[in-house]
């Protein structure tokens, strides 16, 4: 579609050079046209014999407004008249407008009236357009009319949206079914509602002075999606944007601050207790091979290295220097780094933003952006790089490898990571600590994450994202590659910002992050345990080819609660054909249920068990399993999980492998049970019916969203 931008342009010039905030609804109207927005009919009158004139001429009824720059709250000004039937009533509406307006602004400005189509009939939606101080532009739609604001039934996705896009958000409202006609009613026209969504999202990343922009109502008819009023606002003060180097640089530095040949350690210590001695001991208990540097001001040897002043002093390239002094000699220190063209700092120390102390941090920034020194923190807990021996941390070294890489803006968060994945014997590639966020952010540790052949998958916890939309560009890309799995802290917290349009009115700052998750890929977990348990168990599933899920269970209990917990998790469960229900049957007691759940009972010996999944198995219609086990003398917890990783390996063998998740139900023993199967491939869970199809939900988030499936 070729949008009039000159169009566009000259408007908005027009309205900066007014000094304005705000569009006139007819000014709104060509801007509208330019980019082929459905508006109805309009015009505006300067008299009362010209809204006789133009009513007739449009046809009855019509609707009649106030237009004036200095009143953007029309209808509480008494300056909107519907359902105008006749010639004479338009005139009348005319004076009356007029009067209500100069009664509730006595200095307005008044333009005229304007006078426009009555669209009728339809279901009344809201499109429109938001500025959000991390996601930049973002379109949004719901349902419209008075209760938008009640329900806030909307949802958002970064602009410019894709017709995809576009299409997929006219399902993402609880409302979905109203626009798809209910009780008699006839279905919307999608793609015309579709090309209206695409429209705004292209005018706002047109025109990034388009702060706020309101269609609403916008009626959606079988025909078309006409929208009735618009309101556009404006911000013409210029944002300065994030400073980010290319991403080729970012990557460059990234290898070498992860994977650094040598460190130097600021405040290296020889007394135990402190952090610069603990930063020591992790460096040299935890294996790292490559050269270590202790700086300090007067000792000649740190735990039999060599020390040095300053960094400056070392003969050789340094890539990561490791801080642990006191906030208020940081700086000087990040100077002679640069002066070294150390490619990273790790800064460890607390005392800048977090306890208020901002000039101090911007310092450091500057300092950064000079020398071309990336900067991890302040206020972190270091980092670990397995596939290196790197433990650059004050925290307990760490040696179980793996390829899951975890990020936290939190110290104990992190420490909480460390834990777990110490506890479940996760191997991960790389723990990091984010803190403050002055430079490195979790859109940097993708840049290397989606490179590093050690990882593959990426969890972060953040509190904010301070550049969303570099970390959507970045998490859209990667996504596609490797589950990234995001745990967003302050979930319940609405947009702090004020709005004066009904979409910026309703946009809460997490429905944003949600749906803009959902956009690019990430899989959302919502909570800690989510975060922890969706790294461990999502790399090691293999990824499914269909859509198709079955449980297979000992206990009727635990099968309603797992189709339960697939509807939570937007999990299909399959209708079971007529032919493999009778398949099943053959292995099942008279008793037992087949459909979906399958039910073997819980009296059933191992060879049941063994059966019935081989059969899940082998159909190609069945896509993945979910197995619940219920404790019994007659098949004791050890010998199901050993039997069902025997059969999963047998199906292995003839070419056929597809994600299988368990719940057990049991003594204690049940524990022994599924850490066997979680070591052998099959994400196992005492004592729990949600979080092992929690599991098995974000994987098919992941594979959906990277057009696996």
């Amino acid at each position: 579609m070729h949008n009039n931008k000159s169009v566009v342009r000259k408007i908005l010039d027009e309205v900066k050079s007014a000094g304005r905030d705000a569009l006139t609804a007819p000014e709104g109207k060509l801007v509208c046209d330019a980019y082929g927005i459905t508006v109805p009919q309009e015009t505006v009158a300067n008299s009362s014999d010209q809204a006789e004139k133009a009513a007739a001429q449009m046809g009855f009824p019509v609707v009649m407004k106030i237009v004036s720059p200095d009143i953007l709250h029309k209808t509480e000004a008494g300056g909107v008249i519907v359902g105008v039937k006749s010639a004479q009533e338009a005139a009348d509406a005319y004076n009356k407008i007029i009067a209500n307006a100069k009664a509730y602004k006595a200095d307005a400005q008044i333009v005229g009236v304007q006078v426009q189509q009555m669209i009728k009939g339809g279901q009344e939606v809201i499109i429109g357009a938001v500025t959000d101080p991390s996601f930049g532009k973002l379109v949004a739609f719901g349902l419209g009319g008075v209760l938008v604001e009640v329900l806030k039934d909307i949802t958002f996705r970064l602009a410019p949206a894709s017709q995809e896009d576009a299409l997929s958000m006219l399902d993402g409202i609880k409302a979905a079914d109203m626009l798809k006609g209910v009780r008699g009613s006839d279905p919307v026209n999608r793609q015309a509602l579709a090309n209206l969504i695409v429209q705004v999202s292209n005018l706002v990343t047109d025109f990034p002075e388009i702060s706020e922009l309101d269609l609403n109502p916008v009626f959606a008819s079988k025909d078309s999606a006409i929208a009735a009023d618009v309101r556009i606002v404006v911000d013409f003060s210029a944002k300065k944007p994030r400073y980010r180097p290319p991403e080729d640089q970012v990557l460059a530095s990234m290898n070498r601050i992860m994977q650094p040949k040598s460190v130097a350690v600021i405040g290296a210590s020889n007394e135990a207790g402190k952090i610069g001695n603990s930063v020591m001991k992790n460096l040299i208990n935890g294996g790292y091979k490559g050269h270590i540097y202790p700086i300090h001001p007067s000792a000649d040897e740190i735990m039999g290295h060599k020390a040095f002043k300053s960094v400056k002093d070392i003969p050789s390239e340094i890539d990561t220097a490791v801080f642990a002094i006191p906030a208020k000699f940081v700086a000087g220190a990040l100077i002679e780094c640069g002066e070294k063209k150390i490619a990273g700092a790790v800064l460890i120390p607390s005392g800048f933003a977090e306890t208020g102390n901002h000039e101090l941090q911007e310092e450091l920034v500057a300092i950064g952006q000079k020398y071309n020194i990336r900067m991890m923190g302040p206020n972190i807990y270091g980092f670990y790089y397995t596939p290196a021996n790197l433990c650059a941390t004050f925290c307990t070294a760490y040696d179980v490898k793996g390829s899951v890489a975890l990020s936290s803006q939190s110290g104990g968060i992190g420490m909480a990571i460390i834990g777990f994945s110490r506890s479940a014997k996760m191997g991960v590639s790389a723990i990091v600590g984010l803190g403050n966020k002055s430079d490195i952010d979790e859109d940097d540790l993708l840049i290397f994450f989606e490179q590093d052949p050690n990882t593959k998958v990426i969890a972060q916890h953040c509190e904010d994202l301070k550049d969303g939309r570099a970390f959507a560009e970045v998490a859209r890309r990667v996504s596609k590659k490797k589950p990234v799995i995001v745990l967003k802290a302050g979930r319940t917290s609405a947009g702090a910002k004020a709005a004066s349009s009904h979409t910026g009115a309703l946009a809460g700052n997490d429905k944003i992050y949600e749906d803009v998750f959902q956009q690019i890929g990430v899989i959302r977990a919502r909570s800690l345990r989510d975060m922890l348990d969706f790294a461990r168990g999502v790399p090691i599933l293999p990824t499914p080819k269909g859509e198709n899920v079955v449980i297979i269970t000992g206990a009727g209990g635990s099968g309603v609660l797992l189709s339960d917990a697939c509807v939570d998790n937007k999990l299909s469960l399959m209708p079971m054909p007529d032919d493999l229900d009778k398949a099943f049957r053959k292995f099942i007691p008279p008793f037992g249920a087949a459909g979906n759940p399958v039910d073997i009972t819980g009296g059933e010996p191992p060879i049941t068990y063994k059966n019935t999944v081989l059969l899940g198995l082998s159909d190609p219609r069945i896509h993945a399993l979910i197995l619940g086990y219920w404790h019994t003398i007659v098949t004791p917890p050890m010998v199901f999980a050993k039997i069902m990783v025997e059969a999963r390996d047998e199906m292995r063998v003839k070419g056929i492998d597809k994600p299988i998740v368990a719940s057990l139900a049991g003594d204690v023993e049940v524990e022994e049970a599924a850490q066997y199967l979680y070591e052998h491939g099959i994400p196992a869970y005492a004592y729990s019916t949600e979080i092992p199809v929690a599991v098995l939900g974000a994987k098919y988030q992941w594979a959906r969203g990277a057009g696996l499936i």
